[in-house]
């Protein structure tokens, strides 16, 4: 069951992510317990549940966490009442060192001056934080602890690796249970399993963590997206170009990614004596060919769109199959307009991600991302004229906009679309960007009828996001049962005896011939053991040819996920099997 089939979680008369914030007080007060050395992280309720992180003398294990689950029983009887008390930075400071607890030292010489410092207490245990909280932990209410991962404290590699328990709670058994049958769900879509069994992609030691190995099977599916995303561009104007992977640490030090991106950003490489830098993103490049002559305003807009390799450096406890990587192909394209024409441009990008979006199965919402408070270039006039362009071209495609208060690029606001998938989770790949400021900092423009230069105004644009991203999602949206269209096997033929293969490769040939991806299974094997695989590897189709079908020029057809079989004339199916394909229907 999805999330989305599933009714919502029960609240009682404290929220769910209250609730879970005050379980993980109590499970850290059980760890103290059996674990007496115990120095503290921090513990909040998260989207699911709720984690909090642990320095331990010894490494945790599944088993343990039932031993902690039943000591968090005992306390919840013997000692329910939360009590918040507030301190002084002084007193609060004094608590902890006597305590032992530097973490949280180190937590409250980061709160601001005049910042009212509170700490929570059950069971004589008590704990720096800020609440809400509920007011006893005896109350009715469900809790299981999940899985032990490593973190560093404060997300940081130069400090101490923590051990993090995470868990969830509900108000009730039947809101708990059909959460773990969501996670089970999750479990079996996770891409990075669905890769290996389904022989899709892997990411290899010898090269480095991050890094993806498209294999055959996942490259169809790619080159399936991107003639789908060529198509939908083409049609609308965008022009291809390819930008080199690496350039002049000068030009990312223009573009303000050197500012404002460099931790991200893979370190300086000398040729001949001057630094270079592998590019995180396509814009600069962009700009350059923009700059390379001048235009005229009767010109814009110009479209241009790569599909161009990008690489930023993540940290390794965040790296992740394919959904967070290190080198991935940026689905690109900058638009370079006049400001008359800026709200109709931003307009036919939301079209375009509706369309490719819905195509793959997807809803979405749109979320409008306003200024960041930190690391944000650029006049605050200019940032409120690229914010009503945004508000302009979103009430011109008719869609609503939810805020992400801070959430913009340093360079200007932006609509991020967050999909939401099979099973309920949102996922952020498609943006509009509005920037007024990279066509400031490297001074380019256009002439406009009164004869003056003018400064061409530039959006940012993805709809996949990340090839890599994008994908992953896709696998698990699907399950790995690809629609037809994209199915990175589409037909399997199957000869029942060693005398019908001429007859199998010969209609193998033929369909692809008109581009239908096909396994022919021809090799000696028993047929139910060649249905099975095929059945295993999520094929759309299976063709079965015999000794009548050969007589016949027919095949025998088994759809996947229907059990009945039927006989169809093989020009038939091919007739069937171009117009699926060419449909991009997700139904067989």
């Amino acid at each position: 069951m999805s999330s989305q089939d599933a009714p919502p979680p029960v609240e009682e008369p404290f929220p769910l992510s209250t609730l879970r914030h005050s379980v993980s007080h109590l499970m850290a007060s059980a760890v103290e317990k059996l674990y007496p050395d115990v120095q503290f992280g921090f513990g909040p309720a998260i989207e699911h549940g709720f984690y909090y992180d642990f320095l331990l003398p010894e490494s945790l294990e599944a088993k343990d966490l039932k031993r902690i689950e039943k000591e968090m029983r005992k306390i919840a009887k013997r000692s329910a009442e939360l009590v918040c008390t507030e301190y002084t930075r002084e007193e609060a400071r004094a608590r902890l060192e006597a305590k032992g607890q530097s973490f949280k030292v180190e937590a409250v010489n980061d709160l601001p001056e005049g910042e009212k410092i509170t700490f929570y207490s059950h069971d004589e245990w008590e704990d720096l934080c800020e609440g809400p909280h509920i007011d006893r932990l005896d109350r009715d209410y469900v809790f299981k602890l999940q899985t032990v991962a490593g973190a560093y404290w404060r997300g940081s590699e130069d400090n101490p690796m923590l051990q993090r328990i995470y868990g969830t709670a509900f108000w009730n058994k039947e809101d708990l249970d059909q959460h773990l049958a969501w996670l089970e769900k999750v479990k079996e879509s996770d891409h990075r399993r669905l890769g290996a069994e389904l022989d899709l992609f892997s990411i290899h030691a010898e090269a480095g963590a991050g890094f993806v190995f498209w294999h055959p099977r996942l490259g169809a599916v790619r080159r399936e997206m991107e003639k789908f995303w060529w198509e939908e561009h083409t049609k609308r104007g965008y022009e291809a170009v390819y930008t080199p992977v690496v350039a002049r640490e000068d030009l990312f030090a223009v573009s303000g990614h050197l500012e404002n991106y460099d931790e991200l950003m893979y370190a300086a490489m000398d040729i001949d004596g001057i630094p270079y830098r592998v590019k995180p993103m396509n814009c600069p490049g962009h700009v350059l060919i923009y700059a390379n002559r001048g235009h005229s305003y009767r010109e814009l807009p110009i479209r241009m769109a790569e599909l161009g390799g990008c690489y930023r450096y993540e940290r390794s406890g965040q790296v992740h199959g394919m959904m967070r990587v290190r080198g991935f192909t940026l689905d690109d394209a900058h638009i370079f307009c006049r400001p008359d024409q800026l709200p109709d441009e931003i307009a036919g990008v939301i079209e375009l991600v509706k369309h490719m979006v819905t195509t793959f199965g997807f809803e979405f919402t749109a979320y409008l991302a306003t200024r960041p408070e930190e690391k944000a270039i650029g006049s605050p006039e200019v940032w409120d004229a690229a914010m009503a362009a945004l508000k302009a071209g979103a009430e011109k495609a008719d869609i609503a906009l939810e805020l992400d208060a801070g959430g913009g690029a340093f360079y200007g606001p932006k609509i991020d679309f967050k999909m939401r998938d099979a099973l309920g989770r949102e996922w952020q790949t498609s943006t509009i960007q509005c920037d007024f400021n990279l066509p400031e900092r490297f001074d380019i423009h256009y002439t406009d009828s009164d004869g003056e230069k003018k400064r061409p105004i530039m959006v940012h644009r993805a709809i996949y996001g990340s090839l890599e991203r994008f994908t992953g999602v896709l696998i698990e949206h699907f399950g790995g049962r690809f629609p037809f269209w994209l199915a990175p096997i589409q037909v399997a033929i199957i000869p029942i005896r060693e005398e019908h293969g001429d007859y199998a490769r010969e209609c193998a040939a033929a369909l692809q011939a008109e581009g239908i991806r096909v396994d022919c299974m021809d090799a000696p094997s028993h047929m139910n053991k060649k249905i099975k695989l095929a059945r295993k590897e999520k094929v759309p189709f299976l063709l079965i040819a015999g000794e009548r079908e050969v007589a016949d020029k027919t095949v025998t057809v088994s759809q996947r996920d229907v059990e009945e079989q039927t006989s169809a004339k093989f020009e038939d199916f091919v007739a069937r099997a171009k117009a699926l394909a060419a449909s991009r229907s997700l139904e067989l």
